[in-house]
Formats: C-alpha cells, sequence, structure tokens
C-alpha cells in the first residue's frame, strides 16, 4: 500500500513531495507551504469540475446510444441528427468571427515549417535523441534507409558506391533548395576555399564557422560541412564532407499515449527527465559496441555572416510537453480522500518545472519567448477547452506566471471537438498554439460514439471514408480562418513505419499540400527526411489559397458498413488484424511497461504503435461484437492465434513474457477486456483497463 506524506491536506508520495519540493521549487526560491497551500485551492475548484466533465460525456454518450437504438434499421437523416445533436448539447453554436490572440510564440511554432517528434518521456536516452534532431546528417539518413534508389549497403563497413549515390542525391537536393548561379549543379562545385561558391542568391549564404557554411531556404537552415581530413571530405572536389539539415524544429515530450505511466514511480521519473530537458543537463549513459557512451543535450550551432556579426542557431528542438486528458487520476496524490486527476497533477508539475526556463535558470533554455508549452489530449468539445483554460489560469496565478504563459496545443482527436472545432479554439483564443488531427483515436472516438448505430465498414476503408476526409480538411480550413496561419501550428498526424522512409518521401508531402506547417514521424532521421518536404513546398503561401471549411454533414456521415456481405476470409482477415495489434501493443504495455515501441504488424512490417493502436482496435471488434458479426467464439480463436504470432514476432527479446499457454496471465487478460468491455469503457478509452491491469502486473 503506498505510504503518504500530508502537505495542506494533499496526500503526496513522499518521494515525489521531495522532488517538487527540493529540485523544482527549491531553485525557483517558491516558499514550499504556500505551493502546496495554492495547489490544494485549486484542487478544491477544479477537481469537482472535472468529475462533472466526465459525467457530462456519458450522459451525452447515453443520449446518443438511445436515439441508435430507437431508430435502428432507419438510414440517418443528417438534418434529424444535427438537430438531435444540438438538442442535447453535443453540437453547440458557432462563435462567429474571431482572430486567436496568442502572444509571445516562437518561431518555430508561429512562423517556421518543420516536422515534429513525439517521445515517450519515460525514456531518457529516446528523449535526448528526439530533442538533440533539430538537426540532422543527411548523409546519415540516405545512407541508412531505403530512400534512394540504389542498392543497399553491403556489410562489414563503408560501402563506397552506396556513399557515392548518398552523396549524388544529397547535391540534388542542394541543387533544388540552394541553386548555384548560373545553372551550375553542386555536383560540379570543387575547391571552395579558393573559388567560393557561386549562389543564384547570395543572400541565401546566412555566415561561415570554421569548418561550415550556413543557409537558409524556406526558413529552415542548412549546414553544409566542409573537411579535407574526413574520409568522406577528402575524396570530395568540394571536400564536403555532409549536409545537415535544420529538421525536427519541435518535439513533444509525452506524458500520455506513448507511455506507461500508473503510479508515483512512474511519474515522478516523467518530472525527472522533464526538468533534465528544462534544466539542460539531462544525460544517459549506455552501452555500445563494447563501449560506454554517455548522451547529452546538443549546444547551439554559431557562425559569423558577412559583416563579421555572430549568430546562434539553437540546437535543440523547441520542447513542448504532452500532459494526459481529463479523465485518468493517479496515486501518485489523494485529495479528499481519493486520487487526485492526472490531468491536474500534469498541469500543476510540468508546468511549475517550465517555470525554471521562464526564469532562466536552464544551461540552454527552451523558449525564447518566455512561455511554456503543453499539448492538452482528450479534450470533448469547447466546454473542456475552457476548463483547461481556467486550469491554466489558475496554474499561472499559483505560480505567479504572467496570464497566458502557458500556450496550449488543441488535439482534435475526438468527435465532439472536430465538430466544434471552432468553439473550441475560442475557448483557448489567447493561449492556443497547435492543433492537429491524428487518425487511430479519431477513428477509435467515431466508432464509439455511434457504437449502436450499426456495424462499421473495415478499417481499411475507413481511411477513405468522407467524414475522415472532411475531419482533415476542416481541421486546417477552421484553424486558418481563425488566424492560426504565422501564430500557432496546424499539424497532420503519424507516419507509423519508420522503415518504410520510401514510401513516407512519396506520401508525406501530401501534409503540406493540405496546409500542415508541421507534421509527425517516427524517428530523428525521419525528422531529416521530411524536413526535405519543408524545402520543396512552401507552406505559408499553400495556406493562403486553400478553400473554406466544408459544413458538418460530411463529417458527421458514420462510417457503417451499409449493403456489405463480407465474406468468411474477409471477417476473418479483418478480426486477425485487429486482434494480433492489440496483442502486440499490449503485451509489452502491461508486462514491461513500454508504452511505444516498434510493433511487427500481422504482416510484420514494424510500426511505432501507441495506445491509439489499442483504442481503434478494441472498439472495432467491440462494435462488430455487438452488431453480430462476429461472435464470442470468433473472438477467442482470433486471440489465440495472434498469441502464438506475436510469441514467434518476439522471440528475440530477453524479457517478452509469451502470451501463448498463458491464458490467466496479465498482458492476454488485458486484451480480452479491452475488447469484451468495450462497448462499455468511458469513450472506448483503454486507460482505465490497462492502468488496473499494469498495477497488478507490477504488484506481482
Amino acid at each position: 500500500m503506498t505510504q503518504y506524506v500530508t502537505r495542506a491536506g494533499i496526500e503526496a508520495d513522499p518521494k515525489l513531495a521531495a522532488f517538487i519540493e527540493s529540485e523544482v521549487l527549491g531553485p525557483l526560491g517558491r516558499d514550499v507551504d504556500e505551493f502546496w497551500q495554492g495547489f490544494a485551492t485549486l484542487l478544491g475548484e477544479f477537481a469537482p469540475r472535472n468529475a462533472a466533465l466526465l459525467e457530462k460525456r456519458e450522459e451525452l454518450q447515453a443520449k446518443i446510444d438511445a436515439w441508435h437504438t430507437e431508430r435502428a434499421g432507419r438510414a440517418i437523416d443528417q438534418g434529424e441528427y444535427q438537430a438531435f445533436l444540438r438538442e442535447i448539447g453535443y453540437l453547440v453554436p458557432e462563435p462567429g468571427d474571431f482572430t486567436i490572440g496568442t502572444e509571445n510564440v516562437d518561431p518555430e511554432i508561429a512562423t517556421m515549417a518543420g516536422p515534429q517528434l513525439v517521445v515517450p518521456i519515460l525514456n531518457a536516452r529516446f528523449l535526448l535523441n528526439a530533442a538533440n534532431a533539430r538537426w540532422g546528417s543527411l548523409y546519415d539518413a540516405l545512407y541508412g534507409t531505403d530512400v534512394l534508389d540504389a542498392p543497399p549497403a553491403r556489410p562489414g563497413g563503408y560501402d563506397e558506391k552506396r556513399g557515392a549515390a548518398v552523396v549524388a542525391e544529397a547535391k540534388r537536393f542542394m541543387d533544388e533548395a540552394v541553386p548555384l548561379a548560373d545553372g551550375k549543379s553542386w555536383a560540379d562545385l570543387s575547391n571552395v576555399k579558393e573559388n567560393g561558391i557561386p549562389l543564384a542568391d547570395a543572400a541565401q549564404c546566412v555566415g561561415w564557422n570554421e569548418g561550415s557554411c550556413f543557409f537558409k531556404h524556406n526558413g529552415l537552415h542548412i549546414e553544409v560541412v566542409f573537411d579535407p581530413e574526413h574520409p568522406v571530405g577528402k575524396t570530395d572536389p568540394a571536400n564536403i564532407a555532409d549536409i545537415i539539415l535544420e529538421s525536427a524544429l519541435t518535439t513533444i515530450a509525452d506524458c500520455e499515449d506513448s507511455v506507461a505511466a500508473v503510479d508515483a514511480e512512474d511519474k515522478l521519473l516523467a518530472y525527472t527527465n522533464w526538468l533534465g530537458v528544462i534544466r539542460g543537463d539531462l544525460e544517459e549513459s549506455f552501452e555500445k559496441g563494447g563501449k560506454t557512451l554517455t548522451r547529452k543535450l546538443a549546444g547551439d550551432k554559431t557562425f559569423a555572416d558577412a559583416d563579421g556579426t555572430e549568430h546562434a542557431l539553437p540546437g535543440r528542438s523547441l520542447m513542448f510537453v504532452r500532459n494526459v486528458g481529463h479523465l485518468m487520476t493517479n496515486p501518485a496524490m489523494r485529495w479528499d480522500g481519493e486520487e487526485i486527476p492526472e490531468g491536474i497533477l500534469d498541469a500543476v508539475v510540468t508546468s511549475v518545472i517550465g517555470a525554471q526556463d521562464v526564469a532562466g535558470l536552464g544551461r540552454y533554455g527552451n523558449s525564447r519567448k518566455g512561455s511554456i508549452y503543453i499539448v492538452k489530449p482528450k479534450m470533448h468539445g469547447p466546454e473542456e477547452c475552457a476548463f483547461t483554460n481556467d486550469l491554466f489560469d489558475a496554474v499561472e496565478d499559483l505560480l505567479g506566471l504572467p496570464r497566458h504563459t502557458i500556450k496550449v496545443g488543441v488535439m482534435d482527436e475526438e468527435r465532439r471537438t472536430s465538430a466544434n472545432l471552432a468553439a473550441c479554439i475560442h475557448a483557448v483564443k489567447d493561449r492556443i498554439v497547435f492543433i492537429n488531427t491524428g487518425f487511430l483515436d479519431r477513428t477509435g472516438d467515431e466508432i464509439h460514439t455511434s457504437m449502436r448505430a450499426g456495424p462499421m465498414m473495415r478499417k481499411g476503408e475507413m481511411k477513405n471514408s468522407a467524414w475522415l476526409k472532411a475531419y482533415e480538411a476542416r481541421n486546417v480550413g477552421i484553424g486558418l480562418a481563425h488566424g492560426l496561419s504565422g501564430r500557432a501550428q496546424i499539424g497532420k498526424g503519424m507516419w507509423a513505419a519508420p522503415d518504410l522512409m520510401g514510401q513516407m518521401m512519396i506520401e508525406k508531402i501530401g501534409h503540406l499540400r493540405a496546409g500542415a506547417n508541421t507534421a509527425w514521424v517516427p524517428s530523428p532521421t525521419a525528422a531529416t527526411l521530411h524536413a526535405i518536404h519543408y524545402h520543396r513546398e512552401d507552406v505559408f503561401e499553400i495556406q493562403k489559397g486553400l478553400p473554406d471549411a466544408a459544413d458538418l454533414d460530411e463529417l458527421l456521415t458514420i462510417p457503417l458498413a451499409e449493403g456489405v456481405n463480407w465474406s468468411e476470409d474477409e471477417i476473418r482477415e479483418e478480426l486477425d488484424n485487429n486482434c494480433q495489434g492489440l496483442l502486440g501493443y499490449v503485451v509489452r504495455w502491461i508486462d514491461q511497461g513500454v508504452g511505444c515501441s516498434k510493433v511487427p504488424d500481422i504482416n510484420d512490417v514494424g510500426l511505432m504503435e501507441d495506445r491509439a493502436t489499442l483504442r481503434i482496435s478494441s472498439q472495432h471488434i467491440a462494435n462488430w461484437l455487438l452488431h453480430g458479426v462476429i461472435s464470442e467464439e470468433q473472438v477467442m480463436d482470433s486471440l489465440r492465434r495472434m498469441a502464438a504470432k506475436v510469441d514467434e514476432q518476439n522471440a528475440g527479446d530477453p524479457f517478452y513474457e509469451p502470451l501463448l499457454q498463458n491464458e490467466d496471465g496479465a498482458a492476454f487478460n488485458a486484451a480480452k477486456d479491452l475488447i469484451f468491455k468495450g462497448v462499455e469503457q468511458p469513450s472506448g478509452y483503454t486507460e482505465p483497463l490497462l492502468h488496473a491491469w499494469r498495477l497488478r502486473k507490477k504488484a506481482g
């Protein structure tokens, strides 16, 4: 049983309380007793409001369930349906014309366009890799991926033929981004020390340092490294050793879907790592090739311009932190006899850590504008966004921060938020810096909201459905209509396949053409490659020509499988796909506490999966079960067969606990609960069941 210390009526885990008092409040010079008393006052106001919002979710869902049940077998008339949604308060009036008023936003968010990483905050090594992914070697990214139309590198050391193909492709990119005068090519460049670099536009060169020249294109920097002693540079006519791209402009340190944080131990690790990033002293040592390596945060890049003036470019991504949503509580702290809402805990602790950055206490500094950037997920509609706005007001008052120091990113991943997006933005209009879309969670909520309307189409068909296309386009259109361009990010979701970079380079440029000035990628290497897209397209120019947002009709078109008679093979294929993905993720979450990793899919393609994978898969199976498309026996048969496949896929993991012949184990039981209790889960979320089974696993 957890032992607590009491602070102003708050029962807190002793180690977490000591961390907050000594490591966080101490350097800020804050009065400890005053902080805890203020925190308790904040809980007294916001914990009941949080609970009331969750009750409203359930009330609305019950009314929607009843409406569909009463109309079973009848076609849905959009006029009637939308009138009903307005009557129950699911749809709210549009706020009218307005423009967001957010101020003090760093350029990486407001005026620059580039890739964004999301990284599990519990893994310090991954967190450092992501923070340092502001800059990435184009040579390395091309050499180690499938982007090149060339044979893969031969094993046993550096492959010179592969290297030559890399250099040629990188110089073709330079011809596009930084063209030379008179139609010359970077491939023809030589003896730069004597001849210089004859640019078509001399203004693109922003300066030099001892070994590099820095260029700028579409707001992004490119560093060309010259080194005649380097193994690559000494064979290059211009002695170019590498081309380094400004890559992940921003990174989200994630406390939510990509981590398994269920208790005080986990939360303390999350907050400790976030403090390490903010202070600039986060380090991680690990063994590689028989050597101990230590990873640290990168320093800034410096150069002098033509007038000799010194300049510095940030060496690290601008960091957001993603808090959890409104749903879950956590045993790390208790108030009034109950676990406190985890979202309130995150808001207070991640912000007081961020206050060290505002106070200038970090080695490098994160925001140069004095802002703290928090992404807030899984909010349902404008009332919940207004709650977050009020909560952040209260946190600012608690910490003595100027109003709207805490900025918010609103994840458009719940149906009620999508349908009322303008009102959601309006609720946080003076602190919003980010909206984005995401297929998995948004589809999970699409299924759960209309669970009783009928069986849903197959997941693959969802990607071409009317509602999804409307969702993606409306997010951009509404964001632009209310002034986000030049002040905030409009983002798109994750490319989940880190080994399929060639396909990413073909497809993901579509996010820019749709008007997104940032999009999620699964790795630092992917960030460097995706950065090329932002040199090829000027997103801010594209945004000027995009159409206005469409009305609600297509967005609210439920993706029902109407007039479909699936074969037994098609049903089995869909069920197996869902069960395999679900088991492959759950077994790592429950048994190892790994919230995000490269999980092989049913075709053995590695996909970067987080908790949203479970939501869509479990809700889809639950929907088909509810409507008789599949039976419980079919589900169990699929789970057992897919357990064998997942065991085989993880055979090389020394920490893996097999699923097969272990149906009484926590992981297999969690998978079953997610499916068979899926209809009754709040908003179809997986967190309540996952947390319960993970806590049971940790307890032994």
